[in-house]
């Protein structure tokens, strides 16, 4: 390992392995130049050759997306494959050894700038990071880049959960029936099962159990376009059919075989979004561009945190509408608790709303200093 100093004022860096040049490498002062020399004599004696890493970045990232496609689940690998579109190209056409942390963040910067939504950028950061492990552990590059980076918040404002209240959803579930009973009674069910739209539509009838009390099990998943496979967590979990919509289970459930779908339209056809929020008109704007359909401005996916706002509502444990939501941690169930308020919450209200001087405070509008 030599470190020379060049005409220029610079610091070059050789690598040596043995008598055979591996690679080399300028910088501006000798501290970074040993420092570099030295992690990549490390790596090289653990079996990295930096050699390997001067592939262009984009020919590597074809050859792992043919990998992936075969090794992770369809809308995991969707994923993966839109970083072929919204990699920056400075970094597709570089070396992966010249990819550091700056280059990452810069990505990050750039593809908030041209309007992608954070979340996006959240997601294409999780498949950097799964190309860059993989290329780790090929031995192609020394070190993750992506793990000490994170995707800059944004100022954008946040896309709230925005659930029916029950009242709300009673007169949503009267507006539906006049356009589709079938798709009406199939949204009311969401709405107090909190079950995803994929779960609802690969749902099946052996999954509805009366005995000993009124469940569905959550066995099943079917994002649309892609074929069944497990719930989100690949955990089987249990929700109640509450008295509200046991009937109009138990009326789609008869005459069906095990087998059967269980949610389905009219004519018995598999559920699909665009054509259920269609017939339903979930969302119609005026002239005034105001959502006036029978959705009310929601999304679909509130009819799920509607059914979580209910059973909370109505003094069902956190802890157990986590288990029936699914939720891997209690930190999700309590974004429900803080949006509906907490017992402090309403002891403060009730304080707050007492008359002057009750609680000990400020007497006769007067203010102490």
């Amino acid at each position: 390992m030599t470190v020379r100093k060049t005409p220029g004022g610079r610091f070059r860096a050789q690598l040596k392995s043995g008598r055979e040049f591996v690679t080399s490498r300028t910088f501006d002062t000798k501290r970074e130049a040993d420092a570099w020399l030295r992690r990549e004599r490390a790596a090289l004696d653990g079996g990295y050759d930096p050699r390997a890493g001067k592939e262009r970045m984009g020919v590597v990232l074809s050859r792992w997306l043919a990998i992936r496609e075969r090794t992770v689940a369809p809308t995991t690998y969707y994923a993966d494959k839109n970083m072929v579109r919204i990699v920056p190209t400075s970094m597709r056409n570089v070396h992966l050894s010249a990819i550091t942390e700056r280059e990452v963040a810069r990505s990050f910067e750039t593809l908030l700038a041209h309007g992608l939504a954070e979340s996006s950028v959240v997601r294409y950061r999780a498949s950097l990071s799964a190309f860059f492990a993989w290329c780790l552990r090929e031995k192609l590059v020394s070190r993750n880049p992506v793990t000490g980076v994170k995707v800059p918040k944004g100022s954008a404002e946040v896309d709230e959960m925005d659930p029916f209240s029950e009242d709300e959803l009673e007169a949503a579930y009267l507006d539906w029936k006049q356009k589709d009973e079938r798709l009406a009674d199939v949204l009311l069910v969401m709405g107090w099962t909190g079950l995803r739209w994929g779960e609802m539509r690969a749902m099946q009838v052996s999954s509805f159990l009366e005995v000993p009390t009124p469940a569905l099990m959550v066995r099943r998943n079917q994002p649309e376009r892609y074929a069944v496979k497990a719930t989100k967590g690949r955990r089987t979990r249990r929700v109640p059919v509450a008295n509200r919509v046991l009937p109009i289970v138990r009326e789609l459930a008869a005459g069906k075989s095990s087998r059967d779908l269980l949610f389905t339209t009219s004519s018995g056809a598999q559920l699909w979004r665009t054509q259920t929020l269609r017939a339903l008109d979930w969302s119609v704007k005026d002239r005034a561009r105001h959502d006036v359909g029978t959705g009310r401005g929601r999304r679909l996916h509130d009819l799920r945190h509607t059914a979580a706002c209910l059973w909370l509502a109505r003094g069902v444990d956190p802890g157990t509408v986590q288990a029936w939501c699914g939720h891997e941690s209690i930190a999700t169930t309590n974004l429900y608790v803080h949006f509906l308020g907490t017992g402090a919450d309403r002891a403060g209200l009730d304080r707050l709303n007492q008359g002057p001087g009750s609680a000990g405070g400020a007497r006769n509008g007067r203010v102490g200093a």
